[in-house]
């Protein structure tokens, strides 16, 4: 289809209602796009019509539930769907994308002798897991938590050093605004149920803990030690479950406070085996 016709082909408030009662309707995104091609759209500007309505539609509707306002998150360069990123000091592999939530799984992020470096280091150093206690700003022992694990102080040693600038240039986020790295490790049977990431604005001591750097956003978890069976990282809403491969990495982002995110995860309970992994918070500034 030439220019001309391109230009002929407006985006209308018409249009747009149009998408947004077929999105209303259950129609997925697909079948809306086919509709529109068979109807003679051109597809540069069937696509445009229709990311630019429902982004502006879903945000809409969060405001009028009242959620909290999106705030910037890490967005690693996957726009031109690359097989490879440069990270700096080695070339990650892009294994698997989901637009939403958006999710990245890594495949090359670290070494076998980079993640026995790791392991052997954070070993003497276990302890039961904590979460953050968000009604108090402090942490506790929870039940849905059955892991052992430590935390490397940011810059703590030169793996963790070099690690640190590898994903700041990978997730294209300064490596201040990363909390310290932790370690943990589970052995058959342990698991952490599914749970959010970010802090609940809802509970007394979110206040206080956003104070060290603002809400986090991103999440990345590392493997460092593969089970035989077991113990994948999993995406409850969109029934996804990511493998433990050791080297290999999944990236997460969200940009609000809300189940609305899609961002529920959790550690499936590891059935043969142990398993080792990294794992690195982002925040929205400078983390104290």
């Amino acid at each position: 289809m030439n220019s001309k016709v391109k230009q002929s082909q407006a985006i209308t408030p018409e249009l747009r209602k149009w998408i947004v009662d077929q999105a209303q309707a259950g129609f997925t995104a697909d079948v809306v796009l086919k509709s529109m091609l068979a109807s003679g759209w051109d597809e540069d500007v069937a696509v445009d019509a229709m990311e630019t309505t429902l982004k502006a539609h879903l945000e809409e509707q969060a405001v009028k539930k009242g959620l909290p306002d999106p705030v910037p998150v890490p967005r690693p360069a996957i726009d031109q769907s690359p097989l490879y990123l440069d990270a700096g000091d080695r070339q990650v592999h892009v294994l698997q994308v989901v637009a939403n939530p958006p999710i990245v799984v890594f495949g090359n992020v670290l070494s076998d002798e980079e993640c026995d470096t790791l392991i052997a280091a954070a070993r003497p150093r276990l302890a039961r897991s904590l979460t953050v206690e968000t009604k108090t700003g402090g942490e506790e022992i929870n039940g849905d938590r059955t892991s052992s694990g430590m935390f490397f102080q940011r810059g703590e040693n030169e793996v963790v050093k070099a690690l640190e600038a590898r994903l700041a240039r990978l997730l294209n986020w300064p490596e201040e605004n990363g909390e310290g790295l932790q370690i943990l490790h589970y052995h058959p049977g342990a698991e952490y149920k599914p749970h959010y990431d970010y802090f609940d604005p809802n509970e007394p001591g979110t206040p206080t803990i956003l104070k060290r750097g603002g809400q986090r956003v991103g999440t990345i978890v590392m493997y460092l030690g593969e089970p035989a069976k077991g113990g994948g990282t999993t995406f409850p809403d969109i029934h996804l479950e990511v493998a433990p491969k050791r080297g290999n990495a999944v990236f997460f982002s969200y940009d609000r406070a809300h189940p609305s995110t899609k961002t529920l995860h959790g550690g499936a309970p590891v059935i043969e085996g142990e398993k080792w992994i990294a794992t690195k918070w982002l925040r929205e500034r400078r983390f104290e």
